[in-house]
């Protein structure tokens, strides 16, 4: 009975490790203020503006790519209140319309709604990035889950967003999404 216990306290151990490294070193570990002194500064009132092209990819939960997807974005701003407005196109042949409203704080702070949260989200601009944590509920056809989503935004010296997103279920990870994001002139 002894070394039962032994295996099962290894165990137990090791769970806590990897729980441990993930939540000091992985995706979730990074905060806003690590990026406070990075630039160019990120500016949602001026970056997402305007019309917007969008590319990327959603992989499933053992990391192979489910989706694959481009979509149109129109956005405008009255101060600190925004409205982004998404026209998706997936490899699939779907097509989704979602509409995004955003309000800035002076502090940086970002609070956003959309017809498919449940209940506001909420994040921070800081340095060359913006972080957003929200709930989000699938549509019936994908299983009309809700998923805890955390998007990081990363402004590239050129002026591109680029977004990853990590989609959790009780706290494993189901989904994750790397997408491109980068003004159209006019």
């Amino acid at each position: 009975m002894e070394p039962v216990l032994w295996m099962l306290f290894g165990a137990l151990v090791m769970l806590g490790l990897v729980l441990l490294r993930a939540r000091l070193a992985g995706f979730a570990a990074q905060r806003p203020e690590d990026y406070a002194a990075t630039g160019p500064m990120l500016d949602l009132r001026e970056y997402l503006r305007g019309p917007i092209r969008c590319e990327g990819v959603i992989h499933g939960p053992l990391g192979r790519v489910a989706s694959r997807f481009d979509a149109d974005f129109e956005a405008e701003w009255q101060g600190n209140r925004g409205v982004m407005r998404e026209h998706f196109r997936y490899d699939s042949g779907r097509r989704q319309e979602r509409e995004w409203r955003l309000s800035l704080g002076n502090d940086g702070t970002i609070r956003a709604e959309a017809d498919d949260l449940v209940g506001p989200g909420t994040g921070r601009q800081s340095g060359a990035t913006a972080q957003l944590s929200y709930r989000i509920r699938l549509p019936r056809e994908a299983g009309g889950h809700v998923l805890s989503v955390t998007d990081w935004m990363y402004l590239t010296p050129g002026g591109v967003i680029v977004n990853r997103s990590q989609f959790r279920k009780f706290g494993i990870k189901v989904a994750e999404l790397v997408a491109t994001m980068r003004r159209v002139e006019a």
